[in-house]
């Protein structure tokens, strides 16, 4: 009677640990919640940003702030100023200062163009979100037009409005 051969499988192996939400590209590493209250966003646009390495690490671990940044236009190149990005907490003597001017990488096209929109009185660059897509920082940045306070207290009379008439809906649909 021959030997049955025993079936030996291997053990599995341990899956890669999951990537952090931020670093993966699921979410956003810094939003600028402010803008759309005190901006009309008119035009949308993805720009790369040239960062040093610190800086990634940084923007990786959800420490960039986009509150008071804001975008211009000089010598046919697009920067961002006052965009907070921490310094790192394992870095050492070449770490990167919080506040410096950043380059933004766009095509030529979308600079001419953003020249002559910027130029227009009351048009703005606001950065609007910083996020990775494919392992790289992005920065959406939007064309924007101040509001003024009347207009603030307009969009919340529609905001509380329209979410009063979702409500009134959602009762009338369990009734």
């Amino acid at each position: 009677m021959p030997r049955q051969a025993t079936h030996q499988t291997r053990p599995e192996r341990e899956k890669a640990p999951k990537r952090q939400a931020t670093a993966a590209g699921e979410k956003d590493a810094a939003v600028n919640r402010a803008a759309s209250h005190n901006y009309f966003l008119l035009e949308k646009l993805e720009a790369g940003i040239a960062l040093t390495g610190t800086e990634v690490k940084s923007v990786r671990a959800g420490r960039a702030n986009l509150k008071d940044s804001y975008g211009i236009v000089k010598n046919n190149e697009l920067w961002l100023l006052n965009a907070h990005i921490s310094p790192y907490e394992h870095g050492n003597i070449f770490n990167h200062e919080a506040l410096r001017t950043r380059k933004l990488l766009v095509h030529k096209d979308e600079i001419r163009k953003l020249i002559g929109k910027t130029q227009q009185k009351g048009l703005t660059l606001i950065p609007l979100r910083l996020y990775f897509k494919n392992g790289r920082v992005k920065v959406e940045i939007a064309l924007a037009k101040g509001k003024q306070l009347w207009d603030k207290r307009e969009t919340e009379r529609r905001r509380t409005a329209d979410k009063e008439a979702r409500e009134a809906i959602q009762r009338s649909r369990r009734a």
